[in-house]
Order: structure tokens, then sequence, then C-alpha cells
């Protein structure tokens, strides 16, 4: 049995193959027959667009109002969490400096993304970019929902944090009792968002052949552009990774990569760091000599609620998306995106594509269409490879860091 994300894979392949195909033909039946899937892929998406708001907000409030944080762990915990912070900021910079150059060499053909800008269950277009001032008193919502209603994902995350917070301050029983509400929140929407994406492959052939069949044969080399590109990338920041933790962890690269190695090659076969944790464990304990007191917190803080990859994989998603629609993506904009993306990184569902899916919101704000991230979400069995492969990396550059200074943070998380 293929795994979701394969399925999908091979839904989006036979349908770039069925376009190509039409579009070489020239098939009156084949444009009908296309004409006619179009909406699958739309309603697919808004199936997946239907359960983003209230997910996103109620992950948030959950992970923020939780005792179980990483706050209430004493000193170690809080520098866990400003670890993995700090990992998440700088590879989000990173996605910036390096996207744009390689986004710049993708040539779109203006009238082929006019006319799928246009094919679009919902118009794209370019956002207006605010004034400063403006965008900073944008960010506190006049109206919640109405907020939610346009999905004004800055604004939502600014409140979700900030009731997050309230709920973290009341008494035990009253704060559980907000918790328990928003947690079955979060997960009747989780079961709902797994029941759409069994239909992954059928949305993905549809939203393919649409894009096939505006590009031809040039679609298959959009997939393969977006694939290498996005996997390099990830690639070079893991290494980069490799090169800068050992050195502020004060330990040798060689033993650093040593440690990795083994859940690295669990990463690969599984796309589950989770499924790595046991070998990081094994190589922060036994290779890194990292106490257990530590290595048995960051981890599974890390395993938890760090995506650390979210910032980058926004970028690139949005800079091609921006290229096969036609829709211009200021800096700033893509700095904004890298902001919120930060910010939710904290709270990405444990589902596939869980990062892509909770981005739909704040990209149709810049202009992009929603099928766009139906397109991301087909795309995403291989660059989800290095996505783990960087997360697990970050996961265990933690560890090794917080081990710095241990006789402090141990003895604080022993009195915890």
């Amino acid at each position: 049995m293929k795994s979701p994300a394969v399925r999908a894979l091979i839904g989006l392949a036979l349908g770039l193959g069925l376009g190509a195909l039409i579009v070489s033909t020239d098939s009156d039946v084949g444009r009908s027959f296309a004409a006619a899937v179009q909406p699958v892929g739309t309603i697919w998406v808004n199936g997946l667009r239907m359960t983003i708001v209230p997910l996103v907000v109620s992950l948030l409030i959950s992970t923020i109002a939780s005792g179980e944080g990483a706050m209430a762990v004493g000193r170690l915990g809080r520098r866990a969490f400003g670890v993995y912070f700090g990992l998440a900021v700088v590879i989000g910079a990173l996605g910036l400096l390096l996207a744009p150059p390689v986004y710049s060499l993708m040539t779109v053909d203006p009238a082929a993304a006019a006319s799928l800008r246009a094919s679009a269950g919902t118009t794209a277009q370019a956002a207006a970019l605010p004034s400063f001032a403006t965008w900073v008193v944008g960010l506190v919502p006049a109206n919640v929902v109405k907020a939610a209603t346009d999905a004004a994902m800055l604004q939502l995350v600014v409140f979700a944090t900030m009731f997050g917070l309230a709920v973290s301050r009341l008494s035990a029983d009253r704060r559980e009792s907000v918790l328990a509400f928003f947690r079955g929140l979060a997960d009747a929407m989780l079961v709902l968002v797994r029941w759409v994406l069994l239909a992954a492959p059928v949305g993905a052939f549809a939203l393919s052949l649409t894009v096939a069949t505006h590009f031809g044969a040039a679609s298959a080399y959009f997939a393969a552009f977006y694939i290498v590109s996005h996997a390099a990338l990830l690639v070079v920041v893991g290494a980069l990774l490799y090169a800068v933790i050992p050195v502020l962890a004060r330990v040798p690269m060689s033993r650093f990569a040593r440690a990795l190695l083994p859940a690295q090659v669990i990463v690969v076969a599984t796309r589950s760091s989770l499924a790595a944790f046991p070998a990081m464990l094994e190589g922060a304990e036994r290779v890194l000599q990292v106490p257990s007191t530590v290595a048995r917190l960051v981890l599974p803080l890390g395993i938890s609620f760090s995506r650390a990859n979210t910032a980058l994989s926004w970028v690139v998603g949005a800079l091609f998306l921006g290229a096969l629609y036609g829709v211009p993506l200021s800096f700033a904009q893509l700095v904004g995106a890298a902001a919120v993306a930060v910010v939710m990184s904290f709270s990405v569902p444990g589902i596939p594509s869980g990062g892509l899916l909770i981005a739909t919101p704040y990209f149709t704000s810049l202009g992009l269409p929603a099928e766009g991230i139906g397109i991301l979400i087909a795309l995403d069995a291989i660059p989800d490879i290095f996505k783990t492969g960087v997360i697990v990396t970050c996961h265990m550059s933690a560890t090794a860091i917080c081990a710095r200074g241990l006789p402090v943070a141990e003895a604080e998380l022993q009195h915890a």
C-alpha cells in the first residue's frame, strides 16, 4: 500500500501526462474532459480550506495555553524553546536570502500564466502593499469574527497568541476546561482534514490536469524545478547546520555527523521525525554524550512543536506559485510570509504536508490561488524527505547546544 503522499504524486503525474497529451494532440474531447474535471480540484481545495481557520486557532491556543509547554519545565525548557525559535528564524532568513535568486531563473510564459490564473476558482491578483503604519495597526483585529471570515492569518495569529496567554493565566480548573474545548476542536479538525486528504490523488489529478492544459509539456519542467530547487535549498541549509552547530556546541563535526547518521537514514525511509526519535536519543546520549536529563527533554519538545523548515518552505512555495500564476510578490511580502511561518511552525498539525496546509489563508491574502496549495501538497512527497532531514538536524542541534553550560541548567531541571 503506497503512502498518501506517493498516491498524490502519482495522481499529479497522471494529470500532467494527460494534460500534455491533450495539448499536443489539440483534442477537443480532451479539453472538454479537462474542463469538466477542473471543478473537482476546486472542490477538494475548498474541502481543505474550510478546516484551516478553526484548526490553526485551536492549535495555537492549546499550544500556548498548555502547562505542558516548554515554559513549564524551568530554565532548560526555556532555553530549548529559545534555541528552536532561533533556528526557525535563521532558516527562514536563509530562505529569504537564497530562494529569490533561484526562482528568478524559473521562466513562465506570461500568457499561459494569465490563462491559468483566470481559470483558478478564486481570482488571483497581486495584493497591494500597505504602508508600515497601516500594517502595524492591522496586526490587531478590530473584529475577530471578520478576521476569521476573511482568513486574515496574521490577525488570527495575534489574537490566538494573546488569547492563549490569557488562558494560561486562569486558575487550573478553568484553564483545563477551556483547553479541553480547543483540544477537542483541533482533534476533530484533524480527523476532517485526514478525510479530505484521502481524496488527494483525485484532487491532485484534477489540479495538475488544469495546469498541464495551460502549459503543456512545460508543466513537467515546472514540477521538476520546484522539487529539485526546494530539495537543494534544504540540503544547503542542512549542510550549514552540520558546519555551524558543532562549533556552537563545541563538539567535533565528525562526531555530530556520526550521531545524526542513523536518524537521517530512518528519515529517508519514513519521512517521520517521530520514527527517528529512538535513533536521535541514542546518538545524543551515546555519541554526543549529552546527559539524559537534557536529551530526554529537548528532543521530545522538538518533536512535539518544532518544524524549523516551515518559513523556508513557505517562501519557496510562494515564489513558485507566484511565478506559475503570474502574481509578482515583493520582498516585504515574502518577509511577512516567513515571519508568520516562524510563529506557525510551532503549531504545525501532525498530518502530511501540515505546514503547507496552514499556509493557505496567508497565501490567498498575497493574491495566490488556493488551488496552488493543492499542487504543492501533491508535489511534496520528495521535498518532505529533505524537510524532515532538516527538522531532525535541528532537533539534534538544539540538544547539543542546550547541553552547553549544563551544570546550571541540569540543576534547575532536577528541581523543577
